[in-house]
């Protein structure tokens, strides 16, 4: 795609970079000047001058007029590129401008990678945005949007067209993300038949602020570790951060840990203008195929504004309308946006159209061959799940066992895994202890790609970073992760992107209580169950037996948009009379009920191990004569959702003597016990000592519920 570019640019740099000034290139004269002497002089090859011979010129003017026709191809491609990144700029600066906010520095300087890597290294059909086979690209440095924006709707989306570019960060404003969080990890994790099939990259932009992040150093450090050869990242090494340059608090060699890191390294110094530099360091790093590869691009932010460039003023403030016209004048911009857009980019819609279809012919030739491996795949570019498979949950009787919620939990991953061929996942370092194992999977590592069991190491932020990639790769990709409920403090961030994203990942959260015991306060999560209720566009699960766990599972595989968080015991818990997976998925439901016409005298509402409880005061009240409901409230968000008729059939609001009881705070409990209810938890950090002392000591037994619904 670019061969014509790179070579026409690699004859005319040096005259290039002569009528650079280190500000930018040279303005250029409005279309329709008269071009100054100098330059054509300057430009003029000395064969020109040599004498005619009877009318025609000495054998030396052919070789003069081929040279002059190379260095004229070569500045026509120069301009063409200079007025693309110049587009970009533009883009960027006028949006920053126009909302009066936002970040043009970093599109301003990182325009020449994006054009290299957008413009003639990508592929992708602008027409089709979900392209399965489709190069992916990460900004992590996500301040920077504009950049992508501008690329996008230089590229041709639809989805990002110059009236969205208008109205930035404004109210109306709704951009179709294309290229979506992809961390690299999903790629690999399919059959290896499929590698002449699956061959896209991952591009990333990553800035200063990313490699201080400690997330950064445990994702890649575990992309070194999977030698994740399709993974290109440019590290925009601007050296200005909000606060200054980045010499106040940021002074390490990157690139020597990054080859620590197991990453292959590469650095261009002149990001500003060295194209070719850009395209020399992404054909070496393509040639490198069992290591990622980080190429540090050195670059001036704000590039091109004469009195903010290489400041942190650049960094998150528009311009002003004064720089941005000391801008134009300095890079010489006369160029409308669209002119740009129908003299280059425009070629991106046939050129996509025909990388599509072609790849598509290749998997028709696939699928021929390979019809079982070829139905996989395609369950998994479209999301489509296999008939019944909600059908391979275990189901669970009153007389079975009693176990914990996490042994549960494992449970329902191997029988799922055995019908869902996108289902993977691991635990940070814990997986014995979550229960996260797939017994009938060996672990994915570089050399067996094809394994389902991912080993994350004590990572909590990289490892819910990955499986957002995971999820947003694919539909049918489903990534769960796990670690102790308490430590998804680590992670929180992970797991708000996925609600933000629409990732569903599968949270797998283990030792949910004040259960786990011995472990003490540090290990308790206390305020960690309305913590998630409180976050939008998550859906925060509870289960308290077997039956709950299998419909928890059937919830969060359901839900591709939306993660799940499950929250599961540590300690054995009875299975319970009334449960059910159909009822788990409302939400909210009646397990027990000896009242008549939905008028009982008592509502118990217990989650998880303290439904447990709630059904042994419920008996022992009924003993002494009184109408108890008990109510799973497993998932809040899921039953506010259902219908107003369905709530007020487990909740009717005639009946105001409620008790909840969980082992977590009580806030938020008041929506569902009402002003005359009473809601039993504990408002206080746990305690080191057995389970079953603990409970007693907070009060979370059967007798204190028996005792708080008499009060009422």
């Amino acid at each position: 795609m670019a061969a014509t570019a790179a070579a026409a640019v690699s004859a005319s740099s040096a005259a290039t970079h002569a009528i650079s000034g280190p500000r930018g290139p040279a303005p250029r004269r409005p279309p329709g000047a008269r071009p100054r002497r100098r330059r054509r002089s300057a430009l003029r090859s000395p064969l020109r001058a040599a004498p005619r011979l009877g009318g025609v010129r000495a054998s030396a003017s052919a070789s003069a007029s081929a040279a002059e026709s190379a260095v004229a191809a070569a500045a026509a491609a120069e301009s063409t590129v200079e007025r693309s990144v110049n587009t970009i700029r533009f883009l960027a600066i006028d949006a920053v401008e126009a909302a009066n906010s936002g970040h043009p520095g970093l599109p301003m300087g990182c325009a020449p990678t994006g054009h290299v890597v957008f413009d003639e290294v990508m592929r992708f059909n602008p027409k089709n945005p979900f392209w399965f086979n489709r190069d992916r690209f990460v900004l992590s440095a996500g301040h920077g949007c504009m950049l992508h924006y501008a690329l996008l709707h230089l590229a041709g989306y639809d989805s990002v067209k110059e009236e969205d570019l208008r109205a930035f960060r404004q109210w109306e404003a709704e951009l179709l993300v294309i290229q979506r969080i992809s961390k690299p990890l999903g790629s690999k994790l399919l059959p290896v038949l499929l590698v002449r099939i699956i061959d896209h990259y991952t591009y990333a932009i990553l800035g200063d602020g990313c490699q201080m992040e400690g997330v950064s150093n445990e994702a890649c450090s575990l992309a070194g570790h999977w030698g994740l050869g399709k993974l290109i990242a440019f590290y925009d090494d601007n050296h200005i951060s909000i606060d200054g340059d980045t010499e106040i608090a940021f002074t390490e060699d990157v690139l020597a840990r990054f080859e620590a890191l197991g990453w292959h390294t590469i650095w261009v110094k002149n990001g500003n203008t060295g194209y070719d530099e850009i395209r020399t360091a992404i054909k070496e790093a393509k040639a490198v195929k069992d290591k990622p590869t980080l190429i540090k691009v050195t670059t001036t932010i704000g590039y091109g504004s004469p009195n903010k460039a290489n400041s942190y003023s650049v960094h998150g403030s528009a311009l002003g309308a004064k720089e941005v016209d000391a801008t134009r004048q300095n890079l010489g911009w006369p160029m409308s946006h669209s002119m740009c857009l129908r003299m280059h980019w425009s070629r991106h819609i046939p050129q996509g159209a025909a990388l599509e279809a072609e790849w598509n012919a290749k998997f028709a030739e696939y699928e021929k061959k390979y019809k079982e491996d070829a139905a996989v795949l395609k369950s998994i570019i479209s999301g489509e799940l296999p008939a019944g498979w909600a059908d391979a949950l275990p189901k669970y009787t009153p007389e079975s066992p009693a176990d914990a919620t996490r042994n549960l939990s494992q449970q329902c991953l191997n029988a799922l895994a055995k019908v869902l061929p996108g289902l993977l996942g691991g635990s940070a370092d814990l997986a014995s202890s979550n229960m996260t194992l797939l017994k009938m999977y060996g672990n994915f590592q570089k050399d067996t790609p094809e394994e389902r069991n991912v080993r994350f190491g004590v990572r909590e932020h990289g490892m819910g970073a990955i499986c957002n990639g995971i999820a947003l790769h694919s539909p049918g990709l489903i990534p769960y992760c796990a670690t102790f409920f308490v430590f998804t403090d680590y992670m929180r961030a992970a797991m708000r992107i996925s609600a933000l994203s629409e990732a569903g990942v599968i949270y797998v959260m283990t030792h949910d209580s004040i259960g786990l015991g011995e472990d003490g306060p540090t290990h308790q999560p206390i305020e960690h169950l309305i913590s998630f209720r409180a976050m939008p566009s998550i859906l925060m699960l509870r289960p308290a037996d077997g039956n709950e766990t299998a419909g928890a599972y059937k919830v969060a595989v359901l839900n591709r948009k939306r993660p799940s968080v499950l929250a599961l015991s540590r300690q054995k818990l009875q299975q319970l009379p009334g449960t059910s997976v159909e009822g788990v998925e409302k939400g909210g439901y009646i397990i027990s009920d000896n009242s008549s016409g939905n008028k009982p005298d008592l509502i118990l509402i217990g989650t998880g191990s303290e439904l447990e409880i709630a059904a042994k005061a419920a008996n022992e009240l009924r003993k002494e004569g009184k109408a108890v409901r008990v109510v799973s409230l497993v998932c809040w968000e899921l039953f506010d959702e259902q219908p107003d008729e369905y709530k007020e059939s487990v909740l009717p609001a005639s009946v105001t003597a409620r008790v909840s009881i969980e082992a977590g705070v009580t806030l938020g409990w008041q929506k569902y016990v009402g002003e005359k209810g009473k809601a039993i938890g504990i408002d206080r950090f746990g305690a080191s000592a057995p389970a079953g002392r603990i409970y007693k000591e907070f009060g979370i037994t059967a007798e204190n519920v028996i005792a708080a619904a008499k009060s009422l």
